[in-house]
């Protein structure tokens, strides 16, 4: 496979990428341009999940339904209402009714957390429970995070030459969980959120978590959630290709993550955390 300009992009460097030929994540939607003449064009697929912990209704999220049990682990992890050691026993995913159900070996005490649901800044709605901050305490960042510029040059590459529903059709945020400069989750959502959680949940059943030794690559802004639901896996790194928010620069420098934000082409800007290695 080459992108179009000819270079040779290797099928094998991830472990999870997006698949802009899945037909149940876009439909052809006709319109007109500025002049007036018929087009036709790729539109990406937004459906609702509800999503049930051991029988009991959490939320209902807004998402392309491509990885349904991603989103669903990774969601409940980074609202710590399941723990890395807690044992899942099941993930049922029905399309018909648009359901995803994960259970545990052991029942979760997660009512008085859906007593203090609130919205975010997400797209697409997000939701953060009121006692996330709680987990912080305990949480232990790799204060010796390191990231090189070369990597981020070389992910940019790669990440912007991947087939994916943002180049097919637009309307879609992307979260790349990288080693180093080796690209490894790579998904796709209608809300960043979404896909941040579907990474963290991929990485958890991959048993990746917690991720001191990992970088996240986001696209859009970085809102407090995202840096939260970063803390929450232990990330030792966001890179984001746009700017953060006053309160997600005062989370990260509070815990001492590596927050970069506007990494594009050959500028960046540090804004916490870590230690940055310009090679």
């Amino acid at each position: 496979m080459t992108d179009s300009s000819g270079d040779k992009i290797a099928d094998d460097t991830f472990m999870v990428r997006p698949d802009p030929t899945n037909p149940k994540l876009t439909e052809r939607v006709s319109g007109v341009d500025q002049n007036g003449n018929p087009i036709e064009t790729s539109v990406t697929v937004e459906r609702p999940l509800t999503l049930f912990l051991n029988g009991r209704e959490i939320v209902t999220m807004m998402t392309i339904c491509d990885y349904p049990d991603y989103l669903a682990v990774g969601y409940l992890l980074n609202q710590n209402m399941i723990h890395p050691d807690d044992e899942v026993t099941g993930i049922d995913y029905d399309e018909e009714i648009e359901t995803v159900v994960v259970r545990t070996a052991t029942e979760t005490d997660f009512e008085e957390k859906l007593k203090k649901k609130t919205l975010t800044s997400g797209c697409a709605q997000g939701t953060v429970f009121g006692d996330v901050m709680e987990k912080f305490e305990t949480v232990k960042l790799n204060q010796e995070a390191v990231l090189k510029t070369s990597w981020l040059y070389a992910l940019t590459k790669t990440i912007n030459t991947t087939p994916s529903l943002y180049l097919e059709a637009g309307a879609i945020h992307g979260c790349v969980l990288c080693d180093a400069d080796k690209p490894l989750l790579y998904m796709e959502d209608v809300g960043r959120h979404n896909a941040v959680d579907k990474v963290i949940g991929r990485a958890f059943m991959d048993g990746l978590v917690p991720l001191t030794d990992y970088v996240l690559v986001v696209s859009g802004r970085v809102s407090y959630e995202i840096v939260a639901k970063a803390i929450s896996a232990c990330v030792g790194a966001i890179v984001a290709v746009s700017g953060p928010t006053t309160l997600a620069v005062d989370t990260a420098r509070r815990h001492d993550l590596l927050l970069v934000g506007f990494a594009r082409d050959d500028r960046m800007n540090i804004y916490s955390g870590g230690q940055w290695v310009n090679s």
